[in-house]
């Protein structure tokens, strides 16, 4: 996971209520694996990457603009999750 303070921009919305052309907000989760950046929107099961995280949002926003440009209406929904909460929690290692 990565950590730090990092400007991303706000993503959450429904998908339904949206007109063509206004912009919705997501989720984007994203994470350090090996030498790139991984992200995921999981409203819509899309993934992307970059070099940077910035990079990494940048090319998940557009792969997801193409996915709801070119998916059937009933793949949308069909893949379309409800409300997503991304927060942190603390768990112990167990005993030493």
């Amino acid at each position: 996971m990565v950590r730090g303070n990092v400007n991303l921009p706000r993503v959450c919305f429904v998908l339904g209520r949206a007109l063509k052309g206004a912009p919705v907000y997501l989720t984007a989760i994203i994470e350090r694996e090996g030498s790139v950046f991984v992200a995921l929107c999981p409203e819509l099961d899309v993934a992307s990457q970059g070099d940077s995280i910035e990079e990494a949002t940048r090319n998940l926003r557009e792969a997801v603009e193409l996915f709801l440009e070119c998916a059937e209406p009933a793949e949308i929904e069909e893949r379309r999750r409800g409300e997503v909460y991304v927060t942190h929690f603390e768990a112990s290692r167990g005993a030493a």
